[in-house]
């Protein structure tokens, strides 16, 4: 069991929180990902680690309140305990010395896109975030992306906060006013998919960490498996990134209904 020494709600359906894990502090990388599960019978939930303090041996996990499994984790407070948690998971975010570097994040997308947001900035390039939400009080990890990067663009559908517009417009901005080398996006698929679209008429080479079901995350099940470039990828241990160009998003759509 893993206790939570500090939980913060950053917005009505989306609570971080802090899990002793030394093991997993201390090995994990920007893009690695864990499972957790709360009580016996719980729901298996995959999270991709949003950041990690080796000293105290803690991870830090965000989640948003969807469904009865993930309602129940939400409602922990500190001091409570996450029954099952297993990680690292998955491949790390290959990165390197690549120049201008965007990353786009939608939702609670933007929790995962933080370490990965840390490490481009720590290995030298210019990290320009674009963040984007429904409305101003969803925006999430706003200071904590500043602290990383050398701008951020904020997109609201509603225009209550930043600029009014879609992320691919703000990451449009970008592009028309300088070079980009390279787009990493993370959030809801169908975001993704058109992020890709539009990095893809413009020539950047553009990363997606994509939010597949998954049920055990080591390969056995086959639930999280998505097609790129016409071959069968499992997110759990083939990803969760890849070539946003070649990947198919209606398909992945369609599988994302499956419990609907």
């Amino acid at each position: 069991m893993n206790k939570i020494v500090n939980r913060e709600q950053l917005s009505a359906n989306v609570v971080k929180l802090e899990v002793e894990a030394p093991l997993i502090a201390r090995s994990r990388k920007a893009g690695h990902f864990v499972i957790i599960k709360s009580g016996e019978k719980g729901e298996r939930i995959p999270l991709t680690i949003a950041g990690a303090d080796v000293e105290k041996g803690t991870i830090t996990l965000v989640i948003q309140a969807v469904g009865h499994s993930s309602r129940k984790i939400c409602a922990l407070n500190e001091g409570d305990f996450i029954t099952d948690l297993v990680g690292p998971l998955g491949q790390a975010t290959h990165v390197g010395k690549a120049g201008t570097v965007v990353c786009a994040g939608g939702g609670v997308g933007v929790a995962p896109l933080l370490p990965i947001v840390e490490a481009f900035h720590k290995a030298g390039n210019r990290v320009i975030v674009v963040l984007a939400a429904r409305s101003k009080e969803l925006i999430i990890l706003e200071e904590q992306m500043r602290s990383q990067s050398a701008e951020v663009v904020i997109m609201t559908d509603d225009g209550s906060y930043g600029a009014k517009g879609l992320v691919t417009d703000g990451v449009e901005s970008v592009i028309l006013r300088e070079k980009v080398d390279l787009c990493v996006t993370i959030g809801p698929a169908v975001m993704m998919k058109f992020v890709a679209a539009l990095t893809k008429r413009y020539g950047i080479p553009t990363v997606a960490s994509l939010n597949t079901i998954m049920v055990d995350g080591t390969g056995m099940c086959g639930a999280c498996r998505v097609t790129v470039g016409g071959k069968t990828k499992f997110v759990c241990i083939d990803g969760p990134e890849f070539d946003a160009h070649q990947v198919d998003f209606d398909e992945m759509m369609m599988r994302l209904k499956a419990y609907n």
